[in-house]
Order: C-alpha cells, then structure tokens, then sequence
C-alpha cells in the first residue's frame, strides 16, 4: 500500500508547525522556561467549575442538540447583544462548537469551493491556510506591516480581491501580533467590501482582551456587514477555559444551518458539561473577565517596555495576550534567534514565521504567565542578546 501517494493532498496542506516544533524542543528541557503558548495561566473561574460538576452530579451527561443547548444558545446571544451590540435569533443564527477551532473548520468548509480564494491577513493564527486548502479554497495572504501597527489596510484588501475572491478571514484581536482593529478600520474595510458577494469570518476568540482602548468593535455590527459576517468566538481565552474545548459561531440562518449538518456529521454536538458550565460564565462572570484583562494589561506593560529597553523594537498590542517584537537587529533570522535563545538561555519563544512569511524578523511572545516567570524570561533573553549581538 502507497501510504505516501494516500495521504500526499492532506500531508501538503498539513505543513510542519514551527510552533510545534518549539514546544516539543521546551519540552524536553525541564529547565525552560516557555513563553511560547497561547493559554491563560489562570484557572477556570471556581464559578464555572462548579457548574460543571453541578450538571455532571446531576447526571446530564447525554448528547445536547446538535446546535448546543438551547439555553446556551440564548446565553450567547445576550452576551453578545449586550457586550457588543450584536443581535443574533439563538434558535437559527448560533451554533455551538468544539472551540472555536471547530467554529473556523466548519465556516471555512461552509463557503470555499474548489478554486475559491480566500483572503488571508498576515501573521496569523497557523489554521486558516491549511483548512482553506483542504476544501479546495486558494489562500491569498496579505501582509500587514508593522508601521500600520499590522491592521489590514483598506487598500492592501482592495488590491488582493479577484472576482475569485469568496471569504476573507478577519483574525482581530491579532494572534501573533497583538493588533485590533477600531471602528475607522473597519469601515474602510467594510466599504471595499460592500457591493461584492465576498463573505467574512470574523475571528474574535480574544475581543474581551483589548487595552487601552474602547470595548472591542465587530465588523458585524457596522451597517450592512451581519447579512455578509460569520462571527467565530469561544471561552478558552475570556475565561481560561481552553480545556472545556468550547467556542461558537454566529451568522445569517443558512449558512449556520449549513455548518451545522457539517457539525452533526462530523462531531454530533460539543461536550454537555461544558455546555452546562459556559452559562454560568457568560451569566456570572463579567467580573472575571475584568479581572484577568488587568492583569494581562500589567504583563503586557512590562514585556514591551523590557523589549524596547533592551534593543528589540516592540510596537504596543492592544488586543490578545502577545507581544511581537522585531528582532532584525540581532542579524539574524525568526527560526536562527529563537533556537538558539532555546539552545542557550533554555527560554521558548515562536519565531514570527510559523505565523506566515510577513512575520520573519519577529518573534512571538506571550505574557499569559506569571510576572516572576516573565521576569526570569526577559532577563535571559536580555543576556543572550549581550554575548550574540554586540
């Protein structure tokens, strides 16, 4: 059997992660220190948890509808009514996932065809690409620059378009980079993209993490944009529940009811007792959310003034929990800095290009740790800049 020839369209969509390669590396290093994963350092709400044992004592462990339950879905929907000015029917525009993971597969596999293409703003998260071409789709990345504080910018957007053109993905908060994009933003780009039948998936897995700025603005929520807007959300990042594998789309009826027979074939519905357990957060748990943005907002002060003190350019994120400092003044390259930084310091940081070709000559730094481990991590990272930089 041909193994290789079997597999070969998958195995080329699935390319080798840098990521992947960075945490397996730390792994093996007992005295690492890791700022290379994307997951809060605080505990799911006690609130939360029990919730979830509350509905497992109560012997609710059976299937929910394949939409998630209903209450869930009401939950969702004054969540977002209420936080962001986003009106959604929980009975036809809302459907619950594995993650918001799932939420982007199932939207992706929704409305890209073979030979569609699908605009893709870069560094971003590593999944748009390969899930856009395992459904036939043909990604189209567009950088964004760091003096544009990496926005995608109106006429960046324009250029790109073909009349191929089918979805355009909208990953803000930005991971890698830490950019959001303000209501200006998005009107700009919402005007390029009325008058066209291009669809948007608006990934907003970190919108409850923006410092220093107005409460996070969804391109759905500006005139015209929810008929032609799939917005993909989740509980990992806002309640530190990335364990609970649970996150949501939201979106005109048919194309949810089409991501939903995907989903019922696929997965039949996501884990009940997380379901249980995400109505308490969304009903009890703004608090929390104030807290954790607090103190990722103090983190994140100190990392990109510890950046810019020691040489590496840093430009100030305001949404997610990353810092993405540039770091060509090393005279070397993404994957050469960070794996030596592993190699002779023992502290993982992500190379900027696993994000995407636009990230090299930067480097992923999440601050979702306690300040003693970043403390302990900068000043490592500020000794091997002394021996391999002078």
């Amino acid at each position: 059997m041909d193994y290789d020839k079997l597999i070969a369209p998958a195995a080329a969509a699935m390319r080798p992660s840098g990521i992947r390669k960075f945490f397996d590396l730390a792994a093996e290093m007992p005295e690492c220190i890791s700022l290379g994963v994307g997951e809060p350092d605080f505990k799911t709400p006690w609130a939360v948890r029990e919730a979830g044992i509350e509905s497992l004592e109560h012997g609710r462990t059976r299937y929910t509808s394949n939409a998630g339950l209903k209450e869930l879905r009401a939950e969702i929907a004054r969540y977002l009514d209420r936080r962001m000015g986003l009106k959604y029917d929980p009975a036809k525009e809302v459907l619950v996932t594995v993650g918001g993971s799932e939420a982007i597969d199932m939207c992706i596999r929704t409305l890209v065809q073979s030979g569609d293409e699908v605009i893709i703003p870069e560094p971003c998260f590593v999944c748009y690409e390969p899930i856009t071409t395992l459904s036939g789709g043909v990604p189209v990345h567009v950088a964004c620059r760091q003096e544009d504080e990496f926005r995608l910018r109106a006429d960046a957007l324009k250029a790109a378009i073909t009349p191929k053109t089918k979805l355009l993905i909208m990953p803000f908060p930005n991971n890698p980079t830490g950019a959001v994009m303000e209501r200006e933003d998005l009107e700009a780009i919402a005007e390029v993209l009325r008058g066209t039948n291009i669809m948007v998936l608006s990934d907003e897995i970190y919108a409850e993490l923006n410092y220093g700025l107005q409460n996070h603005v969804s391109i759905a929520a500006l005139p015209g944009m929810a008929e032609r807007t799939v917005v993909v959300n989740g509980f990992s990042k806002t309640y530190a529940m990335t364990g609970w594998r649970l996150g949501y789309a939201c979106g005109p009826a048919p194309i949810i009811k089409i991501m939903t027979k995907i989903h019922q074939s696929a997965i039949m519905s996501a884990p009940t007792t997380s379901q249980y357990a995400a109505i308490t957060a969304l009903k009890d748990c703004d608090g929390e959310i104030e807290r954790m943005r607090n103190e990722y907002n103090m983190r994140r002060r100190l990392v990109v003034k510890s950046f810019n003190d020691m040489g590496l350019s840093c430009f100030e994120p305001r949404g997610a929990f990353y810092a993405f400092p540039c770091i060509k003044s090393s005279g070397m390259s993404s994957e050469e800095f960070c794996t030596k930084l592993l190699e002779q310091k023992h502290v993982a940081i992500i190379p900027g290009n696993a994000f995407g070709a636009s990230g090299e000559g930067y480097a992923r730094v999440s601050y979702a740790y306690s300040v003693e481990h970043l403390m302990e991590a900068i000043r490592r990272i500020r000794e091997f800049l002394n021996e391999n930089c002078k």
